[in-house]
């Protein structure tokens, strides 16, 4: 079979055809001189035997088996797996285009050691000795605490092996990205107790009641999400949508409730107040509530009447009446949050509240509900044996209990916080709020290590980079981390062999930990990550090695659960949107973007509509009553506290007046002109607004005002 370059682009825009989303149309056309080259990097593979292999996504959350089809061994095409648990065929785009970051120019394609302003290559020897010395130095001075890192996922045996080497070393500094995962567990700590986390069964609910969870445009596991609403119609189920805009996710639902940004939490106590009003709680489900259920529900019927909350949210008080009985009289319904992908900026309250809507109407461990769990521990490392530096390392409070309050600590402090940091499958300088003070704060750390597969915004401020394989190049386990309503841990496989002079992260920190020695190394018995993988994951490997995935749990857990409602009892403050201007600027999740982690590829950057991004200039959406003179696909100024931009306008009337909404996942600056001088990034424009109580950064949106360019 002969495959050039002209076919090879066919398999791809013929796999796109598949995918669930809306069509990609003439955008990918409108570029002629990239699409007849069909991206330069990529080779051309020759004739020879055709096979197939199995293996999963780790792109995004969402954990989807995917086939990999090979020419001559070299891996051609990618499809959603048939009869997988997580995605049973389907595919996203991100997925289908996942071959284009095994040659992306971005890739670091050796270990690098930065020398002035410019990275120089080394030697792996060399870097692991490097990374190796510098942390002896750290230890011998009697504070290792001041080691750090910050992973994508708290869940997994890579991020498993970082929080063992931190332990072992003498510091509790391991932290993680924000993301619907995180969320679902604080929400749980707080409702329910440590070590839980929430799932939600979409797939069988009959009434789901969203606070601008984007169903639809990527929020917890995309194509599962996909599946589910798309079998909405025939299951007579509902979809409400509350959210500040006509998302695609509103526009596809059968009522869209329009909401001021920021007052999701009060709307969801004003329909917990109807509902306690009007007796229709379950009084059996009450009687699990702790921690002040009497003191909540005076409270909440007298600061979140109808009436009141009408004024709040601008939410009709009839509509919160109506709201309020349908969910409540609804056979099996769920309350979702998580503002678009769930990975954003998020308010304790607001999960909180949405999430005490479903345990007021019992429908907790129920199908269609809300299933309360433990979190998953599949894996069983050795214990650790520690001594006396690590013991005494350890036992110290952390910086912070979320990264955002590690980034302020180093920025306010005048002597290092931290003294060397990991960054593993993270863009911290990207993609946290403030992308400046973030920036800044990485820059005050002395030594810091990128394990990063791509020369990204933060690996750029790295002083060694350690680059690892791609997904499609390492084995690894890849837990479902997107709020399913069952437990799956998928098995990525190496459909090809690495392409550059990178290595397994789990490698490169096991030869850290055996260069440290000692009480360390002693802890790292194993020779290859792969070694350890099979070790650790012992109960599920054989599940795992031949067919790729292994179901955890599955169906809705058995018994009822406590509620604590401590937190939403002691009345905690609503957000509120940091700067004086009268507008408010708001991120916008696009299904065909990233904003997390690695970056969207060229191909996906393709398909973004000239709504969205036109040439190299960021659109903004803006209802006409708020554009006061300004043209759709004219320019504008905006700004906020944080800084200024130029925009291109689109004037919109499926977003509310006074708010203006600008997309996630554009403005990268990293060495890939497909992807990046390309809009700008969001999260420059929006600084961090910490939520009293929790710690965790809420910051919804920034006040903003706009002018002609």
């Amino acid at each position: 079979m002969k495959v050039d370059r002209r076919s090879f682009l066919g398999l791809g825009l013929g796999a796109v055809a598949g995918v669930a989303v809306s069509p990609v149309g003439i955008k990918l056309t409108d570029d002629s001189s990239i699409w007849t080259q069909n991206w330069p990097w990529t080779p051309v593979p020759i004739d020879g035997e055709v096979t197939y292999e199995n293996s999963v996504c780790s792109l995004c959350p969402g954990s989807c088996g995917l086939s990999i089809r090979k020419i001559d061994d070299r891996p051609v095409k990618i499809e959603g797996l048939a009869e997988h648990p997580v995605n049973d065929g389907g595919a996203c785009l991100h997925g289908i285009a996942g071959l284009q970051y095994l040659y992306d120019p971005a890739r670091v394609k050796t270990p690098l050691k930065k020398n002035g302003d410019k990275f120089e290559k080394i030697s792996w020897d060399d870097a692991i000795a490097l990374v190796a010395g510098k942390l002896v130095d750290i230890r011998k001075s009697g504070s290792p605490e001041k080691l750090a890192c910050i992973a994508d996922k708290e869940q997994g045996s890579v991020s498993g092996l970082f929080q063992r080497l931190l332990k072992t070393f003498g510091s509790p500094n391991f932290y993680t990205m924000p993301s619907l995962e995180s969320y679902l567990e604080v929400t749980a700590e707080a409702l329910h107790g440590e070590g839980m986390t929430i799932g939600f069964d979409l797939e069988n609910s009959d009434f789901v009641l969203s606070f601008g969870a984007g169903i639809i445009e990527g929020w917890g596991s995309p194509v599962n999400c996909f599946k589910a609403n798309a079998s909405r119609r025939a299951r007579h189920a509902k979809l409400y949508q509350i959210e500040s805009r006509l998302s695609n996710t509103a526009a596809n639902a059968d009522k869209w409730i329009p909401i001021k940004p920021g007052t999701e939490a009060d709307l969801a106590l004003g329909i917990c107040a109807v509902i306690l009003k009007n007796n229709l709680f379950n009084g059996g489900a009450t009687a699990n509530f702790r921690g002040g259920f009497n003191k909540l529900a005076i409270m909440i019927q007298k600061d979140y009447a109808p009436s009141k909350t009408a004024e709040i949210t601008g939410v009709k008080a009839s509509d919160i009446e109506k709201i309020a009985t349908l969910f409540a009289k609804a056979k099996m319904p769920v309350a979702v949050f998580g503002k678009g992908r769930g990975d954003g900026a998020q308010s304790l309250k607001e999960l909180a509240a949405v999430h005490t809507l479903n345990c007021l109407v019992d429908n907790i461990n129920k199908e269609g509900g809300a299933f309360v769990q433990p979190q998953s521990e599949y894996l069983e490392f050795p214990d650790e044996s520690m001594d006396s530096i690590a013991d005494a390392g350890f036992s110290k409070n952390k910086a912070g209990r979320y990264v955002n309050q590690l980034i302020e600590k180093v920025n306010e402090s005048s002597k290092p916080v931290v003294e060397a940091l990991f960054v593993y499958n993270a863009n911290p300088c990207y993609s946290l709020h403030d992308s400046k003070s973030v920036k800044q704060a990485i820059g005050k750390i002395p030594f810091v290590v990128s394990f990063s597969s791509f020369l990204d915004e933060t690996a750029k401020e790295a002083d060694i980079i350690l680059p690892s394989h791609t997904f499609l190049e390492r084995l690894e386990d890849v837990p479902s981390c997107a709020g399913l309503a069952k437990s799956v841990v998928g098995l990525t496989k190496p459909v090809i062999d690495p392409v550059f002079d990178t290595k397994h992260a789990g490698d490169a920190v096991i030869l850290i930990a055996k260069a440290l020695e000692g009480s360390i190394a002693q802890n790292f018995e194993w020779e290859t990550y792969d070694e350890c993988l099979e070790s650790v994951a012992g109960g599920i490997w054989d599940s795992l090695s031949e067919d790729g995935y292994a179901i955890i749990s599955e169906g809705a857990p058995s018994g009822s659960v406590a509620v604590n409602v401590s937190f939403l009892a002691d009345n905690p403050a609503t957000i509120q949107a940091q700067g004086d201007y009268e507008l408010t600027l708001i991120p916008i999740d696009n299904m065909r973007l990233i904003n997390a982690g690695i970056a969207a590829s060229p191909f996906a950057i393709k398909t973004v509509s000239d709504k969205v991004l036109k040439g190299s200039d960021i659109v903004v959406e803006i209802n006409p009553l708020t554009a006061k003179g300004l043209k759709d696909r004219g320019y504008a100024t905006l700004t906020t506290p944080m800084g200024t931009a130029r925009v291109m306008i689109n004037l919109n009337e499926g977003m509310m007046p006074g708010i203006i909404g600008m997309v996630e996942g554009l403005g990268h600056t990293f060495d890939n002109k497909y992807v990046s001088n390309k809009g700008i990034n969001v999260n420059d424009l929006i600084g961090p607004v910490i939520e009293s109580g929790s710690g965790l950064d809420a910051a919804f949106g920034i006040k903003v005002k706009i002018s002609k360019a």
